[in-house]
Parts: C-alpha cells; structure tokens; sequence
C-alpha cells in the first residue's frame, strides 16, 4: 500500500549562494548529528498540492547533504480520497460531520496501511504528513516503533470541532506536532512537543528558476492571453477556501473601471486526492463562459510536465496576482510569486498573513470590494507594484527558502527523538 517515491541527490552548494552563512553552518550540524539514521515521510499523494510540491524538493536536497531519507506515499481506493477531503474541509471549517460508511472508510484504510506496511519500511524518525493517515497512529505500538513527527499543513484556526474531537486522539499520539502558526495549535495541544515551522520555496526548482519575462509572454500568449493587456493571475486548485468566485467577482468590478483587463486562473494541480477540483471547475466554466476575457485552466488545459513551466510563466509576467483564500494554512502560490518580484493580493488569513507584510510587500484584503481596490491601485501605479516587488523578493530571501525548512524539520526530528526517549524512561520506571 505504500509506494516510494524515487529521487536522485541535488548538490546542496548552489543554494549556499542564497542563504545566510549561519543557516549553513546550523544545517550542516544538524545534518551530522542524523548521521547513520533514516528519515521517512509519508503522505497520500506523489502529484498535486503543496506537500507534494515540498517533498519532491526536500528530499532530493536532503540526500544532497547525505542525509538518509525517503518519501513514500499510499495508493488507496478513490473512495478513500473523497472521504479525506472531506475531512479536509471540516478541519479547515465546514459544517457537517463523517457518516459512518465515510468513517469506516477513513479509518479501515489507513489501519490496512499500518498493519501491512508500517513495521516493513526501515526508519528512525517518521514524518506523516496532514490528517488522511493520522488513524494508523492509534495502531502503533510505542515501544515497537520509532518516533513520529505529524505535520498539519491545513488552517486550522476555526475548525469543525466535531471533526477535530474525533482525531485529536490520534494527532496526541504523535511525538512532536507541527504546524505552520501558532495560531493553528488546537486546544489542549499547546505543550513542548509541539513546533511551529512555516512551509518554505525550492528557489533552484524548474517553478521558481528565474525566466525571462519575454519568454514568460511567449509561453501565456500560447494559452491564449493578450500580452499586451492587462492581466491579472490567481494560481490555486479549484477550492472553496480558494475563493475562486471571489476572484471572478472583483475581476468584474475592475474591469468596469478598466475594461481592457483580462483574468487568467490557473487550478491545474493534477492532485489524485482533490476529486471535488473538477466539479468546482465546471462549475466556475458554466458561470463564465460568456466572458473571452476569463481563462480557466484545469488539468485537462495544461499537461502534467508543463504545469510548473506555464506556472512560472504567468507568476513573472501577469500585472497582479492574486490569492483570495478565505482559508489557508500558508499558500506556497504566494510566496512562489513574491519570489518572482511580485507583490501579491491575499486574502486577510491564516500563513498569507505570515508571508505578506500589507502595504510593503503585498496587500492583505478582507473581501471582494477591497480585492478589487487593490488590483486597480496596482494595475495604475506601476512605480509601487515594482518597489513593493522588490521588498516582496528580500522578505521570501529572508525568511521563506527550503534550506531553512529543512533545518527546522532537523529540529524536529530531534524533539521527538527526545520525547521519545523521556517517554521510555517514565514507562521503566518502577512504580510508574
């Protein structure tokens, strides 16, 4: 049930070039101290979303600096994904609750997993990734495996509590938890296993490489954009925390003012655990489809090879980007564009509050009529859109690039080999 997924070492040295020399010397250390112990992640996906987008970084720049690591991922049954992104949804928020099939689902799979597949796998520190496997934690021995790092990459200030009550459970029974703000700790979590460690950028990927911005406009005017008008650019899966009729919304009342402007959404993710993409999709096609100057793009307009590409394309030459969420953990769209030069639009919540200092590098908005605002304001004062990219760039330089977000994983994996150690000792107590 667990597959690997298969990665060639990249040269840690390029990135030296792009980091503080103390980061360096903090992430050569920490990578001798894991010498001879292996590191294993797990999540459910290979393709699609930012985990995914993360570990296909991480791992290859981990084996780089010889650390010994891997990351493999599952392949249930296409019932299993409908259920967790529904469990997705009500730990960011949503109404409503599992029914029993839908439980039984959730936790009869990830159990399967444990049971077959965990004890084979070869590993000093695991690292799960998000809730979809967060069952098999109750069927883990203690004494019988290693410690378990459990990462929430989801927002998770205003859950559904019901949701929450039911896996708190299992996310205790990791070592250490990690999520992205502090903000995000549930009730009750708020002791020393827990670390907070903001999601971070491959500035040397194919996505993130500089590209020149008249081959920018080459690749965009071969998804059918105007280049030489205006254009405004949301990168995100098709998803109500997304806001994708927001975006629609605010595009609409700018283009009354300017009505030359034109919107492109790109949700390509190709993500096998996202099945509610496609029907918001069409949905946001049938409402839009009136309009030439709306380009949507799904998985079927922008092949799986392409995607990073076209991505890097429209994030260096669109006018505005935007990231409406009305939910998000971090948003790497929003940082994968600041690193392009550009100052990005995002909604007033959860990691975009992290990543955007409003007013300098960007600007934060509360709802559509202010999104829209700040797209005109933009779209007229070319002088600001360039300053403001400029402290968009250095804030992501400083504070948001992988090598960083491996140190902290390092740093985490230490943590629970530590709890796990007092752990023991309290349990070979006499008397305890």
């Amino acid at each position: 049930m667990f597959h690997r997924i298969e990665f060639d070492p990249v040269p840690f040295k390029p990135y030296t070039e792009l980091l503080e020399p103390s980061l360096v010397e903090d992430l050569r250390s920490l990578v001798a101290r894991m010498e001879g112990e292996r590191i294993i992640h797990v999540n459910s996906t290979a393709v699609g979303g930012g985990v995914a987008e993360i570990l296909r970084s991480l791992i290859p720049i981990s084996k780089g600096l010889g650390l010994d690591t891997d990351w493999y991922v599952v392949s249930p049954p296409a019932e299993f994904f409908d259920v967790t992104k529904k469990i997705h949804n009500l730990m960011q928020g949503a109404e409503g609750s599992l029914t029993p099939k839908e439980r039984h689902t959730y936790t009869t799979y990830a159990g399967q997993a444990a049971n077959l597949d965990f004890s084979a796998i070869e590993a000093d520190v695991w690292i799960l990734h998000d809730p979809q496997l967060l069952p098999m934690m109750a069927l883990l021995p203690e004494d019988a495996y290693p410690p378990i790092v459990w990462v929430c990459h989801i927002d998770l200030s205003a859950p559904n509590l019901d949701m929450l009550a039911s896996v708190s459970g299992n996310i205790r029974e990791a070592d250490v938890k990690v999520f992205s703000l502090q903000q995000y700790v549930p009730a009750g979590l708020e002791d020393a296993s827990v670390e907070i460690i903001p999601p971070a950028i491959d500035p040397l990927s194919v996505k993130n490489r500089p590209m020149d911005v008249d081959e920018a406009r080459i690749r965009m005017a071969a998804m059918g954009i105007d280049v030489a008008r205006p254009l405004v650019t949301q990168v995100s899966r098709f998803d109500p925390w997304k806001d994708p009729w927001g975006v629609v919304e605010a595009y609409r009342i700018v283009k009354q003012q300017m009505p030359q402007v034109q919107l492109a959404y790109l949700g390509a993710s190709h993500a096998a655990d996202d099945p509610e993409g496609k029907v918001i999709f069409e949905e946001i096609s049938a409402q839009t489809k009136d309009d030439p100057d709306i380009h949507l793009y799904g998985d079927a307009d922008i092949p799986l090879e392409s995607v990073d590409l076209v991505v890097s394309a429209f994030q260096t030459a669109s006018d505005v980007v935007l990231q409406k969420s009305v939910r998000e953990g971090f948003g790497l769209t929003v940082t994968e564009a600041m690193w392009k030069g550009q100052p990005v639009i995002g909604g007033n919540v959860g990691g975009i509050r992290l990543q955007i200092s409003d007013g300098e590098s960007g600007f934060l908005v509360n709802d559509v009529p202010q999104c829209a605002q700040r797209i005109l304001r933009l779209l007229q004062e070319p002088e600001l859109r360039a300053s403001m990219g400029e402290a968009a760039r250095t804030s992501v330089r400083q504070r948001f690039l992988l090598p960083r977000f491996l140190r902290d994983y390092l740093k985490a994996c230490q943590e629970a080999k530590a709890v796990r150690a007092i752990g023991a000792m309290a349990f070979d107590t006499p008397g305890t």
